[in-house]
């Protein structure tokens, strides 16, 4: 569900960026990114603690009844309160003072979007709560397809940065309503009206989830604050180039969400079996696959950038190249901090990711601070990008305080090889092609494999290992995979010998391609003058 959900946002995020153009487009991400921020503390208590507390199925007499009652009331008594602030920073001027004259009409909406969202969220919550997700998480796509059919349309016929946020108000609704009917017949609603026993753990309900909450908090700054300062000292149309860079540059991090998917899924069955080398040995493989896929992709990014942007969100966005490119190791930092960062949650003591995370997030702060006044998007992008990789080396010393060690088996070193030997060719493939068509077509598969080569060159990857992770594919591909992945590791005496004619092999392969890559970098222009 989650690949359709981003697949459409793929689909669809270009398209607003060109109804819009950059200065709405700007405008409609500040907001977002505003939004973003101020729902933490209207929905976090309520959705984790209604899906938490469902799933215990406690043998209290009606103790599914009182959990949705209780989070109810109290998601109907956040969203008015939190509604009503909006509503009021906007008529008394605050908003016009602090973010620009015309903001105060989209913080009328967003109002709105503080009750639609609230339901939203509690009503899928709930699902899952119950074990309903196949109900949960079609209502995620119903979501998406809502606003991409209403704020796709009118941003086109020019009703602007409203017309998108009536998309999101309009979808958010429809899932609202949708999720709320299914409950119901689950649990009838009437148990708004309930009154639980003395017994009833309210305190606990209140307070549940406080440091997750902390801790998403300081995520979400780390992914938004960027955006709510350069609003501050910048243009809205640099504000909306910026946040297509930062689009391009988030694309890279569903990769580390596949493989923590794949390998970090059982920790928490792990903790609770005192198991750390196993974990630790999940862990450092999960670092060092995110690495190698995610670097390669960042590669690929940074070599097609000049074309890739151009295509996919129109010429307006050619400003967004230069801090796309500053993004991009950052990004690549912040992806590998996050299967370590799931790793650390599955104990569930949160102090050490929090402190982690909280100096990831202030050294964020006080870059932005200090440099976008100064350097504009530029200044964000680095800025954002020295806190996305602090991440990185904050989760390392955090996993190590909460007991297990992440880069084990990450094989840093051979990973940044493989990465720096590769971006030659890569590069220099993507410089010689000037057809952008053909260079989206050819360079990404290519590169892929001089990557991989490379990879298994220096001993980054293990002979089996690609076919370890194509193995997880669908059939036809995964079965063949697994088969000559049993077959690499069942050679036993002769796998030394086979590894090393093979490693002898690539080595010369690979530096026939990282030569014959500088000689096309330096060369091209004169090879294409001769082609037709």
């Amino acid at each position: 569900m989650k690949v359709v959900v981003q697949l459409l946002t793929a689909l669809s995020t270009p398209l607003l960026y060109r109804f819009l153009g950059p200065s709405k487009y700007g405008d409609y991400a500040f907001l977002l990114s505003v939004f973003a921020i101020y729902m933490i503390f209207v929905s976090s208590g309520v959705t984790d603690g209604v899906r938490k507390f469902l799933a215990e199925d406690r043998n209290d007499a009606n103790w599914s009844e009182h959990v949705v009652g209780f989070y109810f009331r109290l998601a109907i008594g956040l969203a008015a309160v939190g509604a009503f602030l909006l509503i009021l920073a906007a008529r008394l001027g605050i908003v016009d003072r602090a973010f620009g004259d015309g903001f105060a009409i989209y913080f009328y909406a967003l109002a709105a979007l503080v009750v639609t969202a609230q339901f939203r969220d509690y009503a899928r919550k709930t699902l899952m709560g119950f074990g309903l997700e196949r109900y949960s998480e079609p209502l995620k796509i119903l979501d998406t397809v809502a606003f991409i059919v209403v704020a796709v349309p009118l941003a086109y016929v020019g009703v602007g940065v409203m017309g998108v946020l009536a998309g999101h108000l309009v979808a958010s609704l429809l899932v609202a309503v949708a999720g709320l009917t299914i409950v119901n017949r689950r649990v009838p609603l009437t148990c708004l009206s309930s009154t639980p026993t003395e017994r009833f753990p309210r305190k606990q309900m209140l307070t549940f989830n406080t440091m997750s909450i902390v801790l998403v908090f300081l995520l979400m700054s780390l992914y938004h604050i960027d955006i709510v300062m350069l609003q501050r000292f910048r243009t809205s149309a640099d504000v909306g180039n910026y946040k297509a860079a930062l689009t391009l540059a988030e694309f890279l991090w569903f990769v580390p969400l596949a493989i923590q998917t794949v390998f970090v899924h059982s920790t928490s069955e792990l903790w609770s079996q005192n198991r750390r080398r196993k974990i630790s040995k999940l862990a450092s493989r999960a670092t060092r696959y995110t690495f190698l896929l995610t670097a390669v992709m960042a590669v690929g990014l940074a070599a097609l950038a000049d074309v890739a942007v151009p295509i996919y969100f129109g010429d307006e966005a050619v400003p967004a190249i230069e801090p796309l490119l500053l993004l991009l190791p950052g990004a690549l930092g912040f992806a590998l901090a996050r299967p370590i960062l799931a790793v650390s949650q599955g104990k569930g003591n949160l102090r050490y990711p929090i402190a982690a995370t909280g100096v990831a997030a202030l050294l964020n702060v006080v870059l932005n601070a200090a440099l976008i006044p100064r350097y504009g998007m530029h200044g964000a992008a680095v800025a954002t990008s020295i806190g996305y990789g602090t991440m990185f080396v904050c989760h390392c010393w955090s996993a190590r305080r909460v007991g297990f060690d992440p880069l084990a088996d990450a094989r840093l070193a051979r990973a940044a090889l493989t990465t720096v030997l590769a971006a030659g060719p890569i590069i220099a493939l993507a410089t010689v092609i000037t057809n952008p068509w053909l260079a989206l077509a050819v360079v990404p598969p290519v590169g892929f494999v001089i990557f991989v080569g490379f990879a298994l060159l220096v001993g980054a990857l293990d002979s089996s290992e690609p076919f370890e992770i194509l193995s997880v594919f669908p059939d036809p591909i995964g079965s063949r995979a697994a088969a000559i992945q049993v077959s690499f590791e069942g050679e036993g005496d002769e796998d030394g010998e086979t590894r090393s004619w093979l490693q002898s092999l690539l080595f010369v392969a690979g530096l026939s391609l990282f030569v014959s890559g500088l000689a096309l970098g330096i060369l091209g222009t004169g090879i294409q003058s001769l082609l037709p």
